[in-house]
């Protein structure tokens, strides 16, 4: 199996080979992937961070070969650096770097070397904040459909995204995630950093939120918001009603 790295901020990951096609999620800045079939320019890959597959357009991103098989860093925050041939990028929190040199200011990606920011130091791959306060920094990111990133992200690429932070890997949907901890009986009981699920109309979970502290969920509604949360589900006070149902609650192992 040939393993390549993603080399841009981000990809979008389709359903289909087509623009048209809807975004099912994105490759990071540094997440590996394996290419497992071909269809004109597109690539269709299987991602090694959460198995997600789906479509990338192969004329607009050059795949990189994985030269060794290196630990990753994930950054916990935007950072400014800059390619080989010297033109700038941002790189947004979860995206993953290699071989970080803070007293250089450098890292590198598949064998090439990145410069940085003056600000480049240890605390941009580790932190010692809660799951809650990490979920905080991204409150009124805009909702995207399939985005995982602080400029743009759905309800369970947020809660993937910080998860990432903290070393933890979640899977990408919330049916999934739903299945990747243990869960709580009551919501009396839930600590900040669980998550919580919620189902539709046919019963099935279609929605995932964080607990930041007794009767408060941060999730990606529109945005990502602050909202009262109880036993039957999340309360807008501007909508003066229900908007989710509450399902399950689920604690994931640090």
């Amino acid at each position: 199996m040939d393993l390549y790295i993603c080399g841009n901020v981000f990809i979008p990951l389709r359903s289909a080979p087509s623009h048209k096609s809807e975004m099912l999620s994105q490759l990071l800045f540094g997440e590996k992937y394996e290419i497992t079939a071909k269809t004109g320019s597109w690539l269709k890959v299987k991602t090694s961070f959460d198995n997600y597959t789906g479509w990338i357009d192969g004329d607009h991103v050059q795949p990189i070969p994985l030269v060794n098989n290196e630990p990753a860093f994930v950054i916990n925050r935007a950072l400014r650096c800059y390619r080989p041939d010297d033109t700038k990028i941002i790189l947004e929190a979860g995206s993953e770097i290699f071989n970080p040199d803070f007293a250089g200011l450098r890292f590198t990606l598949a064998g090439e070397t990145f410069r940085t920011s003056d600000s480049f130091s240890e605390s941009y791959v580790k932190t010692n904040e809660s799951i809650a306060d990490t979920a905080m920094r991204f409150l009124n990111s805009p909702y995207i459909w399939g985005g995982r990133i602080p400029s743009g992200m759905d309800c369970s690429g947020l809660t993937q995204l910080v998860y990432k932070i903290h070393g933890i890997a979640l899977p990408r949907d919330s049916s999934q995630q739903v299945e990747a901890g243990n869960p709580i009986s009551f919501l009396e009981e839930a600590l900040p950093g669980d998550l919580l699920f919620f189902d539709n109309e046919l019963g099935k979970i279609s929605h995932v939120g964080l607990l930041l502290a007794h009767g408060l969920v941060l999730h990606a509604s529109g945005r990502v918001r602050i909202d009262r949360i109880d036993h039957t589900g999340i309360y807008r006070d501007d909508l003066k009603k229900y908007t989710h149902k509450l399902r399950t609650i689920i604690r994931i192992s640090l």
